[in-house]
Formats: structure tokens, sequence, C-alpha cells
């Protein structure tokens, strides 16, 4: 039996990942903090965990966190990098949901996230969590930066046509259009989140840069193995959850007799959360909701050269808790698909 720890519990990242522990079978909640909410019975602020969960929040300061033999966080940036040295040196493995350890340019992530990097030596150290990109490394690694939500589906969507270097589309001109729910924007009071201003709404946010654009472009790089540049546009969707990631790009004149269904299905024959879907279909937000599953489409009008990309995932599951517990899975030789073969929830 793994013991886990969470750091930040009373987020959607959190819930969601006691959520899904709470039946996992192979672990233990040992330990759930929150500063504000210590000595509160976790499923008294979450009711629907009521039964599944037993432990009460405690305060960080007095928490058995080392005594776990996984502790993961989701809180805001530069939370898990102010700790993380002190249970990796207590031989406790580390999973953050959030930015502090996805990239690997301390610059970067400075310019991003508007704070100095405080252990570049464990950010050098720490493992990408994609499983379908980094699976052998995850299994060896003490530490994980997971992927972020949009980057997940965009990375997904574009890792068989860039992997091992392929020629087969312009590298240059890659797009994502991108659509969350506004779970992603996480559990707090924000004026853009009330049911007033995002209901009933559509628009695009951080046109101008966004912190996932680098996440990506590093990500993109790493499997096709040469640069890549990628333009992004995210938008906010009146959903609670789900992200759609249409995906475009020019085939290259080499590349036109390519069967790019076929490449899609071979390339993801033998992942168990990602489902490409038949020739012509259109996948929806609601066919993953609640689930582990990216579902993915691919698309060649008119058989021209342009390709278009359909990914759709559950932010909080295949894009945060979810994939953060199947990376635990790997670190711990678990099978992968353990306490993660939810049916999707319909209607």
């Amino acid at each position: 039996m793994i013991n886990v720890g969470i750091v930040g519990g009373t987020g959607y990242t959190g819930v969601e990942l006691l959520r899904l522990l709470s039946r996992h079978g192979g672990v233990k909640i040992k330990a759930v903090t929150s500063r504000k909410e210590a000595g509160m019975p976790v499923a008294d602020m979450f009711p629907s965990l009521r039964g599944c969960v037993d432990v009460a929040f405690s305060s960080p300061d007095d928490s058995d966190l080392k005594k776990c033999d996984v502790v993961f966080f989701a809180t805001p940036h530069g939370v898990a990098m102010a700790q993380a040295r002190e249970l990796l040196e207590a031989g406790v493995k580390v999973i953050d949901l959030a930015a502090d350890f996805r990239l690997k340019d301390p610059a970067e992530f400075q310019k991003w996230y508007a704070m100095e990097h405080t252990c570049t030596d464990l950010l050098a150290e720490a493992v990408y969590g994609l499983p379908e990109v980094n699976r052998d490394a995850i299994r060896k690694a003490r530490l994980i930066g997971m992927a972020g939500c949009y980057p997940t589906s965009v990375q997904l969507g574009f890792k068989p046509l860039l992997e091992g270097g392929k020629k087969l589309i312009e590298t240059d001109t890659l797009i994502a259009d991108c659509k969350s729910g506004v779970s992603g924007a996480g559990r707090k009071a924000e004026v853009g989140t009330l049911f007033a201003e995002a209901g009933d709404n559509f628009k695009a946010y951080g046109v101008k840069g966004h912190r996932h654009s680098p996440e990506m472009v590093q990500g993109l790089t790493a499997i096709h193995g040469a640069p890549v540049h990628l333009t992004f546009v995210p938008h906010l969707t009146p959903l609670i959850r789900g992200i759609h990631s249409t995906l475009y790009a020019r085939i290259l004149p080499q590349a036109r007799d390519t069967d790019f269904q076929k490449l899609f299905e071979e390339c993801f024959a033998n992942e168990p959360f990602v489902d490409v879907m038949p020739a012509g279909a259109t996948p929806e937000t609601r066919s993953v909701r609640g689930s582990n599953y990216a579902r993915i489409a691919v698309h060649r009008p008119g058989n021209g050269d342009l390709l278009i990309i359909l990914v759709v995932e559950d932010n909080l599951v295949k894009g945060a808790s979810g994939q953060a517990v199947q990376v635990m899975n790997l670190m711990f030789d678990l099978p992968e698909q353990q306490g993660l073969e939810i049916v999707p929830l319909l209607p």
C-alpha cells in the first residue's frame, strides 16, 4: 500500500485527486494539507467524498508528509519548489501539478511566472509528466513536473506527426486553437469566472502570449528533436470541465501520400488513455467528462495540404489529476490504468 499526501487539497485538482485516489485500491491517503481549513474533515468541505475519504485537513507544519511514499502538490505555482527538496531528502517522491518543474530554463520560468526559481538543480533532475512521451523516464523518477492541461492536448495531437524527426509537416507554422472550461482557472473568487461573466459567453485570452506556450514549444521540440514554432490561442468557454483543441499543420510535398489516419492509429495503438477516433469523427468534450481519456480525430479537408487534428480531454483529469495518478502508477510499478478505468459521464 502506497502512503499518499496531498498539499493543497481544497482546489479543483486537489478534490479530483481525492476522488480518484479514494477508489484506487493501492493507496492510503495519509495527509491532506490546508492552512486555512486545518482540522476540518475533508468530507465536510466536499460532501461528494462522504463515505470515501475520512481524513481531516492538516496544517503543512503538522502533517505527516515525510512519512508518505509520494506527495502530490495541487498548489499555486511556487509552493512545490519551496518544499520539494526536504521531501526528496526524506525519500519521498514528489509530483507537482503546478508549473514549478515543467520548464527547463529558469529564465523562462521567471519570465512567465514572475518569480525566481529557487532550486534549479532539482529543475534539471525533474521529469516532465506526460506518460505517452516520457513513460520510461517517469518510471525511474523521484520528481515529476506534470504537463499542463492545454499542453497535454497539443502535444498528444502533434506527436504522431513530429516524433523521431519525421518530415511530414511544416514545423514553423503550427497552430493550436484551444478552448477550456472555467475550472481550468482554479477554485478562486475572480470576476472573469463568475457565472454572470463566463456563462453565455465565449472569448479568447492570452493572445499576446500565454504561459503554456513555452511549455508546448519545449515539449514539441523534444518530441521532434528539432525546433518548432507554434501559435497558441486559448479561449474560455461556458463549460465547467473540458478542453477542445483544434490543431492545424501544413503537409510537406513529400508527405502528401501519407495515410495520416493509419499513422495516428499506429502511434497510439498501445496507449491505454488515448483513443484515435474513426476517420471523419468529431470528438466532443462530453465524451471524456470525468475520465482520463483523450480522444483524437485527424482530418484532411478535400485531401488537400492542410491537416486538422481535434483533441478533447477533461482538463481536471487527463489534463491534471488523472494524469498525475497515471504517473504515480508508473513510478511505483503499478498497473498504469489502476484507479483510472472510469467511464465518462453522459449527459
